[in-house]
């Protein structure tokens, strides 16, 4: 079985079990990362990890564990942790000329939960954060949202949530509407995302040029860019940890993504590395990965 495979069809499990993974938030309100790097995981590793339902935010491979004086314990399943490798391939032009030409390939790696690992020194372990829960504005959110680069403007003119490509601009109902503020940022994450796609910033196709190709609901186009949408908010909630309260998570949202995901193995995994570049531009980093 193919990586992008192995990858779906656990997404898929958790879709048809009823759960949207990108929708539940992170334990403790921290990402989650690698214990001997500290380094958080990206792209869809973010969803695969935090909806796995441990407490730890922290993974390591077997190896690392055995490192840290420790050891996996007995009969416990690892998750699948994926990266893209450039693999270099040799071309043949009609003239007889060489080139090599990099071609990205898929790989994964088996990585364990703190969790599911037992003798692990505890100066070794980081405390977790705690998850924020007010009413008030969150201060870590207004700084992501101040400091996003070539922001939209935003407006509170209407009491609906969108996003204007022709117009570049974002609509929000008034923070007071909401029932709680992790549920306005969360919209608000999900509107800039969308945001993000307008040629001026990360021209996502889909929405840069073409204002009127995701709006049809039911659609290819759209189910993408929701779903980047969606995984992008995840991000930024994760981020200022808060509960990601945005999706609509009922059963005409699953139906259409499961049909989706079934159609094109490769999707839920390409749709999690635009949320990724999405979410970066937001927050002002600028990577060439």
């Amino acid at each position: 079985m193919k990586v992008e495979e192995i990858i779906t069809a656990k997404i898929l499990a958790k879709l048809e079990a009823g759960t949207v993974p990108w929708h539940k938030p992170w334990s403790g309100g921290d990402m989650p990362k690698n214990l001997v790097s500290k380094k958080e995981y990206r792209g869809i590793n973010t969803f695969l990890l935090s909806c796995s339902g441990f407490s730890s935010p922290y993974w390591l491979s077997f190896k690392q564990a055995q490192e840290l004086g420790g050891t996996v314990k007995k009969g416990e399943k690892g998750s699948p942790v994926v990266f893209w490798k450039q693999l270099p391939i040799e071309e043949t032009d009609e003239n007889g000329k060489k080139t090599v030409k990099n071609i990205p390939f898929l790989r994964y790696y088996t990585a364990f939960n703190l969790d599911q690992c037992e003798n692990i020194n505890p100066d070794k372990i980081p405390q977790s954060a705690k998850v924020l829960n007010n009413n008030e504005k969150i201060e870590q959110c207004e700084a992501i949202v101040a400091g996003m680069p070539k922001r939209p403007e935003i407006n509170h003119g209407e009491q609906r949530a969108y996003y204007r490509p022709i117009t570049d601009t974002v609509n929000m109902p008034k923070m007071e509407t909401f029932d709680g503020s992790e549920e306005y940022y969360g919209t608000l994450f999900h509107e800039l995302t969308h945001a993000t796609g307008h040629e001026t910033r990360v021209n996502r196709k889909g929405v840069s040029g073409e204002s009127g190709e995701w709006s049809s609901f039911g659609s290819a186009p759209y189910a993408k860019e929701e779903l980047v949408a969606e995984m992008g908010a995840a991000f930024l909630c994760g981020i200022c940890q808060i509960e990601n309260k945005t999706i609509d998570n009922s059963a005409a949202y699953i139906k259409s993504w499961l049909k989706r995901l079934k159609d094109d193995a490769k999707l839920v995994i390409m749709a999690a590395a635009q949320a990724q570049k999405a979410a970066d531009f937001i927050r002002g980093i600028n990577h060439n990965e």
